[in-house]
């Protein structure tokens, strides 16, 4: 009777909900619990890897390795989520500097930063079945509009975002560049496909708010960030969370008017950002405090934190797979 429970456990503890967090400095990808605030698992990736995406199924996790000042990062890490193992490395086809990375079904689309492209990796062929150029300098975050047929990069060098229009992909891709508030690194599409959203990261800050039926700026927020680093809709569309590197905090604003609805205190170097699926958490890895904290939505109140290695930054949510 204990080893059957013993051996339950063991099994329900391989395939619940995992938070999957990047620690730059260590160079390794944590697995924590994100019920129970604890690490569970903890592998080495490549060198300063920086961002990480989940499939949908939460069966497969894609890694960028961006690399460090001297050495540029030439790979991506495939890992077996429930396994807590790499499966792979893939060296990318003369692409540099891996970054911003986002999954769509089974597949993943990333920026390679020091190449001023996007491109597209599929884990099941294990190839980079696609490659678009951005046309500017330091492409940094990107958002896939759902249907894959449009991508947003925010380019921190170029001052702008890059729209790629996949329409007619892969015979011709459309590119038009949209000027934005100066160094734009968070960016996101709100839950309703109406706008997206991106935040200057300069002492000057400013969110700047562009029409995807027209891909045209519609509107530009001033903010008070000293150095805006990520930034995500509620899964409601109602509330925008901007972390600030410097100041210590992450401000909320109101999708509707623009204006600050509450700034958060949280630990030093808040960077990136995680929702849970049905909105009720939020998880923030502080990157000077080694820390990722946990926040109620509903108050905004701090409910845990874990240390999960030395400057944690990109998270990951990877849902527990579902079983017919």
């Amino acid at each position: 009777m204990k080893l059957a429970l013993v051996a339950f456990l063991l099994a329900a503890s391989l395939h619940a909900d995992t938070l999957l967090v990047l620690n730059k400095r260590d160079a390794t990808l944590a697995f924590v619990d994100p019920a129970a605030m604890k690490v569970v698992g903890k592998i080495p990736t490549g060198e300063g890897p920086h961002e990480v995406a989940a499939s949908e199924d939460g069966n497969t996790a894609v890694v960028c390795n961006y690399g460090t000042g001297p050495n540029p990062g030439t790979t991506l890490m495939v890992v077996d989520v429930a396994a807590r193992k790499e499966l792979r490395r893939v060296t990318l086809p003369g692409l540099l500097r891996p970054h911003g990375i986002q999954a769509l079904g089974s597949r993943f689309y990333f920026t390679a930063e020091g190449s001023r492209a996007v491109a597209r990796y599929d884990p099941a062929a294990d190839r980079v079945d696609w490659i678009g150029g951005t046309g500017a300098e330091v492409t940094h975050m990107l958002v896939v509009v759902p249907g894959e047929k449009k991508i947003y990069t925010a380019n921190i060098g170029g001052n702008s975002v890059s729209v790629l229009d996949l329409t007619n992909a892969p015979r011709q891709t459309t590119l038009k560049q949209i000027a934005v508030s100066k160094g734009p690194e968070g960016i996101d599409l709100a839950p309703d496909g109406g706008a997206v959203w991106v935040a200057g990261r300069t002492p000057e800050g400013g969110i700047t708010i562009i029409d995807p039926k027209t891909d045209a700026v519609v509107r530009t927020i001033p903010t008070a960030t000293k150095f805006a680093n990520r930034l995500k809709f509620t899964h409601d569309g109602k509330q925008v969370l901007v972390s600030d590197v410097t100041s210590g905090e992450v401000t909320v604003f109101d999708a509707t008017t623009g204006e600050v609805a509450k700034k958060i205190a949280t630990c030093a170097g808040p960077s990136g950002i995680q929702l849970t699926p049905d909105g009720k958490r939020l998880y923030v890895a502080c990157a000077a405090a080694g820390k990722v904290q946990a926040y109620d939505t509903a108050t905004w109140s701090v409910i845990g934190e874990v240390e999960t290695g030395n400057e944690p930054d990109g998270m990951a949510w990877a849902s527990a797979p579902q079983h017919q």
